[in-house]
């Protein structure tokens, strides 16, 4: 379990003070850089993408905090730095420069303990931790299980379709792109810890699951009519 911090609850304000600032510094990771920068193009690597990653990964962490017994303050705060310097950091030391930048944001706004800080911090710093959740603080955990179950069901459908164009696919593709999402989230569903999160992998994988199989039918007969088109063709030609 978690180590349980009860002193100086956020307040909304302050909340939404902070996600101000971290939509704000997103963007200015990205509006001074030629030609879009590192693989802007694609639009998980826009500074509204990754914000919207961010809010996501906020809600759902909150719920599974508050289902969880987790410090909700500590879980909603690192949730909402974890990806901050995504844009302007390489992969393997996002992590460590968010959890600068968090502190230094805490630190010079508002009176928090300490203790708090330190917490927030070391969450966003491992939220990036490939080992079993089981080692971690509840809190961290709770901020990874989120990260993941943002990849998997609706949201990360929509972004695996939306790739088909950037991959020259076709819609005929569609459904082995959504097999991308499924196999996501059957892993996701081996990794997470949690209830809540084991829960939400379930109810995400049976909605993307059916989404697929609707895809499979439906291109299944596309596929059909143009074999039976061809054929018409063919023995109008003969």
């Amino acid at each position: 379990m978690g180590v349980e911090i009860r002193e100086s609850p956020v307040s909304d304000e302050a909340f939404d003070a902070m996600r101000e600032f971290v939509h704000d510094y997103l963007a200015a990771s990205v509006e001074n850089e030629d030609e879009g920068g590192r693989m802007r193009w694609y639009p998980w690597h826009s500074a509204e993408y990754r914000f919207n990653h961010i809010l996501n990964v906020v809600d759902i962490s909150t719920t599974i905090a508050e289902r969880e017994g987790a410090n909700v303050d500590v879980t909603r705060v690192a949730a909402l730095f974890h990806d901050i310097a995504k844009l302007e950091a390489e992969q393997d030391v996002h992590a460590e420069a968010g959890a600068r930048i968090a502190r230094e944001y805490l630190k010079a706004h508002g009176d928090y303990p300490e203790s708090f800080v330190e917490q927030v911090c070391r969450c966003v710093e491992d939220h990036s931790y490939q080992g079993d959740l089981s080692d971690l603080p509840l809190e961290t955990q709770c901020l990874i299980e989120a990260d993941i179950l943002d990849k998997v069901g609706a949201n990360g459908t929509a972004l695996m379709l939306l790739r088909m164009g950037y991959e020259s696919r076709t819609h005929m593709d569609a459904a082995e792109m959504v097999d991308r999402v499924i196999e996501r989230g059957e892993d996701a569903s081996e990794r997470v810890e949690s209830d809540t999160a084991e829960s939400l992998v379930h109810q995400r994988l049976k909605r993307t699951r059916w989404f697929q199989e609707w895809l499979e039918m439906e291109v299944a007969e596309m596929e059909a009519e143009e074999s039976l088109d061809d054929v018409a063709t063919g023995m109008g030609d003969s």
